[in-house]
Formats: C-alpha cells, structure tokens, sequence
C-alpha cells in the first residue's frame, strides 16, 4: 500500500506538471466558460433576465441564474482534458513504458484522476471569481457553502471517471478532443440557461431528466440560499452511477490494455 500512494503521488506530480507544460491546452480549457459567462451576461443577459425574472429581472437576475450552468460548465470543459491527456498518454507509448516498471499499476490512473480533480477545484474558484467581479453575490450559509464543496467536488470527481474511460476508448488524441463534447452540450438542453417549461414538450421532458438538471437546480439552490428540494439527492444519485460506471469501464478497458 505505502509502494501504491508513493506511486501515485509520482503520478500526480506528473500530471499537475501538464499543466504546465502544454500551457495553451490548460489556457483554452479554462477560459471557454469565461467566455459564455460573459458572452450570455453581457449580450443576451438583458433579454433573458427580463424573461426570467419578469418586470424586476435585468442582467443582475440573469447573472445570479445563469452563474451555476457556467460552474458546471467549468467542470466539464477541466475534465475533457483528462480524456485528452489519457488518450496522449496511451497513443504515445508511456504507458507501455510505465508497465515494464515496477510500479503499481493503479497509480497510472489515480495520477490523472487526482491531478484533474485538483485542476477542475481551481478552474471553478477562477470561475466563480469573476462572475464575483462582475456582480454576481451567492447568498449561501455556511453550511450551504459545505454542501455546495462537497457536490462540486463529487461532480466533478464522478465526471473525471467517466472522461478517463473516454480517454482510454479513444484510438487517437484528435478523437478524444470529440467524444467529451456532449458533456459541453448538455447544460444547453437543461434548465441552464432558461427554464425548461419554456421549451416544446418533448424537449421539456429531456431536459427535466438528463443528469445535469438536478445539477444546476441543486447548485443554484444551495448558491442563493434557496430550498433545493430533492434536487441536491438526485445530484449525489447521478454522481454516484456516472462514477462508478465510469470508474469500471476505466478499469475494464485499462486492464484489457494491460494484457496486449
């Protein structure tokens, strides 16, 4: 055991130092969600504040509801590059080099796992950063700020899962840039950014199911200080299926790659 954490503090060094390395990767990770913070605040904010608040809503009530989306947006624009760093990794023949050491072979994921997690923890405080800059106020508690801490970091920690075991099915690393896009485009069909009984019936139905609905719901509840209902539970389910379903086709496809 003390071999396997040794390993795998390596391991996380080593991915944390990507992060400087191929700096431009890190940089464009970061600032898409900058940019669709601002781009719907600052050019389609008015508008839809005013449809969503009604004669009181503005730009100000559309930054307090659109704020959560772009967090959680920032979580899966972080871990698509686990699946691009994985795919690197596994189309470069590191990997093969790191099977002929004698070092534990769980540490080759919990690198990338753990060294993603800690990047996705600093692209959220970024994030948050500025919607704070340019007006955004959470009326959270302290114990909404916990709670909120904690479902961050099991979204993001179940979401890295599953863009490592993306990254492992990918055969090249321009493939792996593709397959984490529906992770971008989810909160789009949701209640990010307006509210889903807005929308035509059939998508309306989507959008109450898929995943990232409780997500934001939950988020933006425990960010304003507001009842969350059963969203916060339905959250911490979804974590729990999206992880440890991709925590076993992670290892599957890893082990299958072990024995060739």
């Amino acid at each position: 055991m003390s071999y396997a954490l040794a390993d795998s503090a390596t391991m996380i060094r080593r991915n944390l130092k990507r992060v400087i390395r191929y700096p431009s990767m890190t940089f464009q990770l970061l600032l898409m969600p900058v940019v669709f913070l601002l781009l719907f605040v600052y050019v389609f904010g008015g508008t839809l504040g005013a449809g969503i608040g009604g004669p009181t809503g503005g730009r100000a009530e559309y930054l307090n509801y659109v704020t959560p989306t772009i967090i959680l947006m920032a979580i899966t624009s972080a871990v698509q590059g686990t699946t691009i760093s994985i795919a690197l990794d596994m189309t470069e023949g590191i990997v093969d080099r790191f099977r002929t050491m004698p070092i534990a072979r769980v540490s080759v994921l919990t690198g990338h796992v753990v060294g993603s997690l800690v990047q996705t923890v600093l692209s959220i405080s970024f994030v948050l950063g500025v919607a704070v800059l340019i007006g955004f106020r959470p009326n959270a508690s302290v114990a909404g700020w916990l709670a909120l801490a904690g479902l961050m970091v099991a979204m993001a920690f179940a979401l890295i899962w599953l863009s490592a075991a993306l990254g492992l099915a990918s055969k090249t690393v321009e493939g792996s840039s593709n397959v984490g896009l529906p992770l971008i485009l989810l909160p789009f069909f949701g209640n990010g950014f307006v509210p889903t009984d807005s929308m035509p019936t059939v998508l309306r139905w989507f959008a109450e199911y898929q995943p990232f609905t409780p997500f934001i719901s939950a988020l933006r509840g425990l960010l304003m200080g507001t009842p969350i209902g059963n969203d916060g539970w339905i959250a911490l389910a979804w974590c729990l299926v999206i992880g440890f379903g991709g925590y076993l086709w992670s290892k599957k496809l890893f082990n299958r790659e072990s024995t060739r």
